[in-house]
């Protein structure tokens, strides 16, 4: 299967029968991963020869052939050694970008894992299923999955200009595009209306798909869109956003540094766009 998969990580949920050569390691104390002080996998050998002691591991899957796995490590621990718990965003830009991408997934499955040891119907100790990646109760065989919680994210624009809102989680000054959680039973696209008009009481239209993106902070898969404005005027008195403005190429506020996020590709694309013209 490796050979013939098109991406270079291939995920897996069954150990193999032997780790193979520099197996990659994935040891987090709740959600920090456990580097090198230059923000590098540590090699098993090191983690080995500091005897740490795993909660709970899991196989991940493979990455170029090499095996990966996540460890929970206690909730406590002191930094062994040389090496060094950082949170997976101050990462960014610092762990390769593929080992960051496995950490992301890595993470959410040692959270599941620890949060599903017992049944949420009846109490009972669950299981490791051997079928998928999922745990099981053993007395009334109710399922548990990974959790993954699909969110949209939207560029509004309305005549050359982007709709940018302000959350009060944001840094001080800091704009981005609008983006909230997909509610059960409506689409992704009927998501972007909802919220954009919960947030801004802006209605929008022409709701188009623009890519996607993991998004591990805790369990999101961000759906990107693009849409185009078709009535209203701004309102945030309903508290979920500080501020919302709309704002022209030439007149931009703060955004978020980089490009790591599907927020900054959305805007990038349409700073590019505008520019083209």
């Amino acid at each position: 299967m490796s050979a013939l998969f098109p991406l270079s990580f291939v995920p897996g949920h069954r150990e193999p029968e032997s780790p193979g050569d520099a197996p990659l390691v994935f040891a987090f104390r709740g959600r920090e991963l456990l580097v090198t002080p230059e923000g590098a996998l540590p090699a098993v050998e090191q983690i080995d020869a500091l005897g740490l002691e795993a909660v709970r591991r899991q196989y991940v899957g493979a990455l170029h052939g090499k095996h990966c796995y996540s460890l929970e490590l206690a909730p406590k621990i002191p930094p062994p050694g040389a090496l060094e718990f950082r949170d997976l965003r101050m990462l960014f830009g610092r762990l390769d970008p593929e080992h960051h991408a496995v950490a992301g997934r890595a993470v959410q499955i040692v959270e599941w894992d620890r949060t599903h040891q017992f049944c949420g119907a009846c109490g009972e100790k669950t299981v490791q299923n051997e079928i998928d990646r999922s745990r099981q109760c053993p007395v009334c065989q109710f399922p548990m999955y990974p959790r993954l919680a699909p969110s949209m994210i939207v560029a509004v624009e309305r005549e050359g200009e982007i709709l940018l809102g302000r959350s009060p989680h944001f840094p001080p000054g800091i704009y981005s595009v609008l983006a909230g959680f997909v509610e059960p039973g409506e689409s992704a696209e009927e998501s972007v209306i909802r919220e954009v008009y919960e947030e801004t009481r802006i209605v929008v239209g022409d709701v188009r798909y623009f890519g996607s993106q993991p998004w591990p902070y805790p369990n999101s898969l961000m759906l990107g869109y693009t849409a185009k404005y078709v009535s209203g005027e701004i309102d945030t008195t309903e508290d979920e956003l500080e501020d919302a403005k709309w704002c022209h190429p030439d007149d931009m506020p703060n955004t978020f540094p980089g490009n790591i996020s599907i927020s900054q590709w959305l805007l990038n694309d349409f700073l590019e766009r505008a520019r083209s013209k």
